[in-house]
C-alpha cells in the first residue's frame, strides 16, 4: 500500500496553498451539515417529543432514519461521484440538503418532520464520499492527510454551533428548534453558491495510473475492482474500526443531551450547557490534529488518546449515567476524540483505498457504517429507559475494539506501506477563486 504521509519526524512541512485550503473547507461543509443535522436532531428530539406528543419508538425512528438515511445517501452518492464524476454529485446533493432542511423547519407534525429529515439525510451522505474524494485528488502528496482531516474540523464545528444555538435557545421551544435547523438552510445554500463558483477538473490519467500501480490496484470504475484485495483489505479495516469508534460517538451525538435530561436528570438549559463547555475543547485539539496529520505524530498519538478514550467510557459505564460521571467523562472524550475518532477514519481510507473506486468504497464504508449506528439508533431510547448502564458498557466494549481496529490499520496498511508519495501534487486541477 501505499502511504502519503510519510514526513520525515523533524522536516518541515511543506506549506500547503491557499486555494486548496478553499476547496478544503468547501468540501469539509459536508461534514458540517452532516453532524449539523444529526446533533440538531439531538438537541431538539425532547422538543419534538413533546411538541409532536412523541412515543419512545417513534423518537427512535427519527433518530434512526437520519443515520440510516445517510447511509443509503453515501453508497449511492459515492458510485455516482465515480460513475458521472465529483463535480455534478458535489453541487446538486447540497442542494437537495436544503429542501430536506426547509421540510424539517416548516414540518407542521412528526410525519412531516419524517420525509424531511429522510430527504436531508440521504443528500448529506451522498456529500460524504464525494466531498472527501474531491479534497484528496486536489491536495499534494504531502499535504493530503491535512487537506482531509481539516474536514474534521468542520465536522466538529457543526457540533459546536448547533449545541450553542441549542444553549441559548433552550427556552424558546419549536421557536428555537425550527430557527436550529432553520441555519442549516442558509449554510447549504452559500455552499452552493460558492462551490458553484470552484473550477474542478478530473484528476490526470498519468496521476491515476501512478497512484493505481503504487496501491496495487486495477484501473477502472467497475464494481469488480471494489472486491479485490487492494480495495477489499483497507476497505474493511477501516470500516471495522468506523463502525466500533462511531456505535459510541454517534450515541452521544444523538442521544448525549437526551441522556442528561432522561438518566442524568439535568435540565435542558443543563445539558447542552454541558455539552457546549466541553465542545471548544474538541475544536482546538481538532486543529492540532490537522497540523501533525502528515507527520508521524498523527499515529502515535492515537495509541495514547484510544486509551484515554476507552477509560472516560469506563467512567460513564461505572457511574450509570450520573451526573457528576458525566462531567468527567466529557472532558476525557473531548479531548480523546480529535486523536482517535473520525479523522483518523478519514485519513486512513484517504491514504489507502485506490483511486479510481475512492467513492464508491468510502461510500460503502459509510453506508455500511451508518446502517448499524441507524440500527443502534433506533433501540437506544427503550435501552436506555430499560439500563443506561447495560447501554454504556455496551458502547465501552465498541470502544475497546475500535482501538484494536485502529492498531491494526497502522501497523498492516500504514507502516507497512512505502515511504514515498507518488501521486503528482498537479492530479486536480483547482480554480484559484
Amino acid at each position: 500500500m501505499i502511504r502519503f504521509s510519510s514526513a520525515p519526524e523533524h522536516a518541515e512541512q511543506p506549506p500547503i496553498p491557499r486555494h486548496l485550503w478553499k476547496v478544503a473547507a468547501l468540501s469539509g461543509m459536508a461534514s458540517y451539515l452532516d453532524a449539523a443535522l444529526i446533533v440538531s436532531i439531538a438537541v431538539n428530539l425532547a422538543i419534538y417529543r413533546d411538541h409532536y406528543d412523541m412515543g419512545v419508538w417513534m423518537a427512535g425512528a427519527i433518530s434512526a432514519i437520519v443515520t440510516g438515511c445517510i447511509a443509503v445517501g453515501s453508497l449511492v452518492g459515492g458510485r455516482l461521484a465515480d460513475m458521472f464524476g465529483c463535480r455534478r454529485v458535489y453541487n446538486l446533493d447540497i442542494l437537495c440538503y436544503a429542501v430536506g432542511a426547509i421540510v424539517i423547519t416548516l414540518a407542521p407534525n412528526d410525519i412531516v418532520l419524517f420525509v424531511g429529515v429522510l430527504i436531508a439525510g440521504l443528500a448529506a451522505g451522498a456529500d460524504l464520499p464525494t466531498s472527501l474524494a474531491v479534497v484528496s485528488d486536489a491536495a499534494p502528496p504531502d499535504g493530503r492527510a491535512r487537506l482531509v482531516s481539516f474536514t474534521q474540523v468542520m465536522w466538529v464545528l457543526g457540533i459546536v454551533v448547533v449545541i450553542f444555538l441549542g444553549y441559548v435557545l433552550s427556552d424558546t421551544g419549536m421557536v428555537g428548534a425550527r430557527i436550529i435547523t432553520g441555519h442549516l438552510i442558509v449554510a447549504a445554500l452559500v455552499t452552493f453558491l460558492l462551490r458553484a463558483r470552484l473550477e474542478l477538473a478530473e484528476p490526470s490519467e498519468a496521476a491515476q495510473r501512478e497512484e493505481a500501480a503504487a496501491l496495487a490496484a486495477p484501473r477502472g470504475i467497475e464494481l469488480k475492482n471494489v472486491w479485490n484485495r487492494a480495495a477489499l483489505l483497507p476497505m474493511v479495516a477501516t470500516f471495522v474500526y468506523y463502525v466500533t469508534w462511531g456505535i459510541g460517538a454517534n450515541t452521544f451525538g444523538q442521544f448525549g443531551t437526551y441522556l442528561l435530561v432522561t438518566v442524568s436528570g439535568a435540565s435542558q438549559s443543563l445539558a447542552t450547557g454541558i455539552n457546549l463547555a466541553f465542545l471548544p475543547i474538541a475544536l482546538v485539539l481538532t486543529f492540532v490534529f490537522v497540523r501533525i496529520a502528515d507527520t508521524p505524530w498523527r499515529d502515535r498519538l492515537f495509541y495514547v488518546f484510544t486509551v484515554v478514550q476507552v477509560v472516560a467510557f469506563c467512567i460513564a459505564s461505572l457511574t450509570a449515567g450520573a451526573l457528576v460521571g458525566m462531567l468527567v467523562f466529557f472532558v476525557l472524550y473531548q479531548i480523546s476524540n480529535p486523536f482517535a475518532g473520525e479523522a483518523s477514519y478519514k485519513v486512513w481510507s484517504q491514504l489507502t483505498l485506490p483511486p479510481d473506486t475512492r467513492g464508491t468504497t468510502q461510500g460503502l464504508t459509510y453506508a455500511l457504517s451508518r446502517g448499524v449506528f441507524a440500527g443502534v439508533a433506533f433501540v437506544t431510547p427503550a435501552l436506555m429507559d430499560y439500563s443506561a448502564s447495560l447501554l454504556l458498557w455496551l458502547i465501552t466494549l465498541c470502544m475497546a475494539a475500535s482501538g484494536v481496529a485502529g492498531v491494526y490499520v497502522i501497523h498492516v496498511l500504514i507502516r507497512r506501506s512505502p515511504e514515498t508519495a507518488v501521486a503528482p501534487a498537479s492530479g486536480l486541477g483547482v480554480a484559484r477563486t
